[in-house]
């Protein structure tokens, strides 16, 4: 039996390596093609804006489908049933925001990044400056749940069991090569192919992640007669809430998110304000994040920016309905001891689900095949999150903080280009020690933090600017800042850092703030500072403003496809 074990232990390790060895293979190829075709600026930071609506609606929901999105909703669900999938419906309801508010109006009134709009009727230095600051915080934050889960994935394929090596590594160090593997092939992809290469990646993992994930789903859907209740039925009698006698509860809210705590209406209280937080950062984040809002300047004009996002609302959909039984899967079919065995916060339930379901359908062989498809399907889902992520970063560092602000709008293009991709080796650097820190996290809690400070930075000052007359450049920067600060403050303050036993510090105790979540705090923040800033200034340009208007909502002015 245990000889048994290890043929198929080294048979899984040799698809997979074979497996990701042939799609980063074909990933850096395309970026080495990209590299030869990027000349501009214009073709670093946007792709030279040629992509068609179907091409940026299948990036976008590449950037979109991330680990969080696959991994960590997945493990939500399965662990939490009903208030996992929360997760799903407020990533999917955020993109009307984007939609309906910014979509097309970031499209006719930017260039490359959020600054552009931002700074277009302020002072640009100070405005630059605070966007940048603003998009490589969040960019970081949301990085980080990426390469956590990539750390997960890696210790689940080669097999690393407690007290096992593989190669000399051990589960702990296996999960760290993982990040550092990731936060190096993210930094070249950025680095050598610029948002050319990013995007032609983005695409062909949206069409991987996609079929992984249907086929995943399809199989596990066959297990039960494609009978959707009697799965679920399972997955709540498997779960840990029925080894607690309330077998019932994983199919209701309050498991997770605002539960009622008898004896004490004070936690409760504070718990069901927390799930108004959570819902209020999914669904605001999600047009204030810097890499999703750059894919609105890789089209041609407006429509294609409205149509894009519309493909991707379609795809995006698809998949987190998909998440719904790959969730309620693992759980019947993996169980709950088995998930947080291998992995605490439940970020390799996918994974193993895919395992299970092949051996029981074709035996050893096919399980050990299906567990390396959908772990490389996760795999790419990290890669293509985290190039968005980067070249969002370095695209702002480069293009509104060191041409704008250090060189005063003189570097020339190929200057831009030459800090952006140093700025992406920056970035990766700080990414990968970071996320070696943050490992005990589950991803998708990392992602609704970085939606948190999207939607307390930016979109209440990226909305202001597009909208109100009187808003000047002292309202922008106490928004920014206002927002950034209290997130960042709050959640430092947090059962998140400090005070419970999953916390990055779980050893010391200074969390006064007693919400996870702090947007529902922040938001409000951050539209007090931006609002009591514009008043304190008496800077107003309204002939800068009906400019920004006329140019928003009707595209005339916006720069055409390879202008630079």
């Amino acid at each position: 039996m245990i000889l048994a074990q290890e043929a198929v232990s080294e048979s899984s390790r040799m698809v997979t390596i074979v497996l990701f060895a042939l799609m980063i293979a074909a990933t850096l190829g395309i970026t080495v093609w990209a590299s030869r075709n990027t000349r501009s600026a214009t073709d670093f930071h946007s792709g030279g804006r040629g992509f068609s609506p179907l091409q940026n609606g299948l990036a976008i929901g590449s950037d979109y489908m991330s680990a969080a999105s696959f991994l960590g909703i997945a493990g939500m669900i399965a662990l939490f049933g009903y208030d996992g999938f929360l997760y799903s419906i407020g990533f999917l309801v955020a993109w009307l925001v984007a939609l309906l508010l910014v979509a097309e109006l970031l499209r006719n009134s930017g260039r490359y990044t959020m600054g552009d709009v931002l700074s277009y009727r302020m002072q640009q230095r100070p405005v630059r400056t605070a966007a940048a600051v603003s998009t490589v915080v969040v960019s970081i934050f949301y990085l980080l749940a990426q390469m956590v889960g990539a750390g997960a994935l890696i210790a689940l394929l080669l097999g690393i069991q407690e007290g096992q090596t593989f190669l000399g590594m051990d589960a702990p160090t296996a999960k760290i090569a993982g990040i550092v593997v990731v936060g190096l092939l993210m930094t070249i992809y950025v680095a050598f192919g610029g948002m050319k290469g990013t995007t032609w990646v983005q695409i062909i993992k949206a069409v991987i992640l996609m079929a992984g994930a249907a086929l995943l789903t399809l199989l596990t859907l066959s297990l039960y007669g494609f009978n959707l209740g009697a799965l679920m039925s399972d997955a709540a009698n498997a779960s840990q809430a029925a080894a607690d006698g309330n077998a019932g509860g994983f199919l209701e809210p309050g498991l997770r998110y605002g539960v009622e705590v008898a004896g004490d209406p004070l936690q409760t209280l504070w718990n069901k304000l927390d799930l108004i937080s959570l819902g209020l950062a999914l669904v605001l984040g999600t047009a204030g994040l810097p890499h999703i809002l750059i894919r609105f300047y890789t089209v041609p004009d407006s429509g294609s920016a409205r149509k894009s996002v519309n493909w991707g609302i379609g795809l995006i959909g698809t998949f987190y309905l998909m998440t719904l039984v790959l969730g309620f899967g693992a759980a019947a079919l993996v169980g709950h001891e088995a998930i947080t065995t291998q992995d605490a916060a439940g970020n390799t339930a996918a994974p193993q689900l895919a395992q299970v379901v092949g051996t029981t359908i074709g035996g050893d062989m096919a399980g050990a095949v299906l567990l390396a498809l959908i772990a490389s399907a996760a795999f790419a889902a990290i890669l293509s999150t985290v190039a968005g992520l980067v070249i969002a970063s370095s695209s702002s560092l480069a293009h509104d903080f060191y041409n704008s602000v250090i060189r005063k709008g003189k570097a020339t293009g190929s200057e831009e280009v030459r800090v952006a991709r140093f700025s992406a080796i920056g970035v990766g650097v700080v990414a990968i020690i970071l996320a070696i820190f943050a490992q005990s996290l589950n991803v998708a809690f990392l992602v609704s933090l970085a939606f948190a400070m999207a939607a307390s930075a930016n979109l209440p000052t990226l909305l202001l600017s597009l909208f109100w007359k009187r808003f000047n450049t002292a309202g922008a920067l106490a928004g920014i800042y206002g927002g950034l600060i209290s997130a960042v403050g709050l959640v430092f303050f947090s059962p998140v850092v400090s005070g419970s036993e999953t916390a990055l510090m779980p050893n010391a105790d200074f969390a006064w703030f007693p919400l996870p979540n702090p947007a529902l705090v922040s938001v409000p923040i951050s539209l007090l500072c931006a609002v009591v800033g514009t008043y304190m200034s008496k800077e107003r340009d309204f002939d800068k403003f009906a400019m920004l208007q006329v140019r928003a909502l009707t595209g005339a002015g916006a720069e055409k496809a390879g202008s630079h």
